[in-house]
């Protein structure tokens, strides 16, 4: 090829007649898309951390207000609006229907003692009386309770079935999540019954050492949102950064050819 006929230099970048710059829209076209991707994540996570910043104030202010009455049958219980709300009920307590449930709590393993209260309302509630060791599962081992009772604690909500529970067994009488539908028709409980369950709390009456222990509720939620945002704002920055770098190494190739 003689130097008349030579292709200019701008046009063989890449390798190839005016490559250069189809690669370079390639390249920019590929780490803006990550950029972008990466800045919606983060936008995303700062907006969960605003929900999960408004969540742990409004169940801090449900658990310390005072008690209203137990949700009868037919309100419609939903997470944001109950979840953890501080509630009483009165009414009779169905201890020969007691069900406990496989527990793991600060006081080590044991049993949830979860026992209807049919309610001078006329409704069944599912009341978690609180927890006693594992030898003490049987009601025989424990000093008999009142059946008339006013119950205060936290609404929650069925646990339903989680992946890292095992499958409730009614046959078997073994539990190991706290099941409300489950749990009343296993025991024949029938009529007006409600979705949730209530974790009683100590009364003035209870004895600190005295079994099943109350208000062992764990209120606790993870909030991460924060590191996760600066993580994928930290990514975004770092794909313009690594769009520089490649496009300033191409350059410098480019002349040094």
């Amino acid at each position: 090829m003689t130097e008349g006929s030579r292709i200019p230099s701008a046009q063989l970048e890449g390798g190839h007649p005016k490559g250069g710059r189809l690669w370079r829209i390639m390249v920019v076209t590929v780490f803006l898309f990550l950029f972008a991707g990466f800045m919606g994540l983060g936008i995303w996570q700062v907006q969960r951390l605003a929900w999960k910043t408004a969540l742990i104030e409004r169940v801090d202010n449900r658990i310390h207000a005072a008690p209203v009455e137990a949700p009868a049958p037919d309100v419609t219980i939903t997470r944001d609006d109950h979840e953890y709300l501080r509630v009483k009920a009165s009414g009779r307590f169905r201890h020969d229907l007691e069900t406990p449930v496989k527990a793991v709590s600060d006081l080590g393993p044991g049993w949830w003692i979860m026992t209807p209260l049919e309610t001078d309302r006329g409704f069944t509630v599912l009341v978690n009386r609180g927890f006693v060791p594992a030898d003490m599962k049987s009601p025989d081992t424990r000093p008999k309770a009142p059946e008339q009772v006013t119950v205060t604690g936290l609404l929650r909500l069925d646990e339903g079935h989680s992946g890292f529970m095992r499958d409730n067994d009614p046959a078997g009488n073994n539990w190991y999540a706290r099941e409300v539908k489950a749990i009343l028709a296993a025991r024949g409980v029938s009529g007006d019954v409600v979705s949730y369950f209530i974790d009683a709390q100590p009364d003035a009456n209870s004895a600190p050492d005295a079994f099943p222990r109350a208000g062992l509720t764990v209120v606790r939620f993870a909030n991460s949102h924060l590191v996760y945002a600066l993580t994928w704002f930290g990514l975004a920055a770092g794909s313009l950064f690594g769009m520089v770098l490649v496009l300033r190494e191409r350059r410098r190739h480019g002349r040094s050819a």
